[in-house]
């Protein structure tokens, strides 16, 4: 089936896109929405500037559109992308990073049931501590981007997601209710390289920005 991905340069919807694949699915576009508001409830924010070079180590087109991410009017400009590009590149259907968000899953469904496309969820009620151990199964490489929740704090940027997080998570699971997989918005991600890439992505942390448990890593491309 010929599918479009929504595609953040996070860990989910790239892993998305690697089952999509895997699966069968022809991959025929990328689709980005960039949020102005670093709020948004639908959209990941943080290291948005890179998601043009991890598109071009997949050799995949990418569709940007912009969005000022107010809450729930960010859907219509998320509507209009999908409506252009299943004309564009004739899809069949939309991958989603969804795994565990009601809000995204119900909201990005309803739109595909609008354009009579196939909503596909790989990863859609997958344990999240098992989530991690696949994705390092899968050979992703893969880093923290931004963070938003306690005890969550700066010296978390750019930490790798490696064995070592997956049990860090794990206890602030048990101890604070945190989402170890970052479900609940507590953590951002950024690949940067996975089976889809045809080489490693280099990056550097500029600077890092923010306060309290809410802090953002400024990324560019080495």
């Amino acid at each position: 089936m010929k599918v479009g991905v929504l595609f953040s340069g996070g860990k989910d919807s790239t892993y998305a896109c690697y089952l999509a694949k895997k699966a069968g699915h022809e991959i025929e576009c990328l689709i980005n929405v960039v949020s102005v508001n670093k709020e948004s409830f639908m959209f990941h924010t943080p290291a948005t500037n890179l998601v043009r070079k991890q598109a071009e180590l997949m050799g995949i087109p990418l569709v940007i559109r912009e969005t000022e991410g107010i809450k729930e009017e960010e859907l219509r400009d998320l509507m209009r992308v999908i409506e252009k590009t299943k004309v564009k590149y004739n899809l069949k259907g939309i991958v989603t990073g969804a795994l565990a968000s009601e809000y995204q899953a119900s909201r990005i469904g309803e739109i595909c049931r609008q354009f009579k496309l196939e909503c596909i969820n790989p990863l859609w009620g997958k344990n999240q501590t098992e989530l991690l151990k696949e994705i390092l199964k899968n050979k992703f490489e893969v880093i923290i981007s931004g963070v938003a929740a306690f005890p969550l704090d700066r010296k978390w940027i750019g930490k790798p997601i490696n064995e070592k997080f997956i049990e860090e998570t794990t206890k602030l699971q048990e101890k604070y209710g945190i989402n170890p997989a970052g479900e609940g918005g507590e953590f951002e991600s950024l690949v940067l390289d996975c089976p889809l890439f045809s080489k490693r992505m280099g990056v550097k942390l500029m600077d890092i920005v923010g306060e309290g448990n809410s802090w953002t890593g400024i990324f560019e491309e080495k």
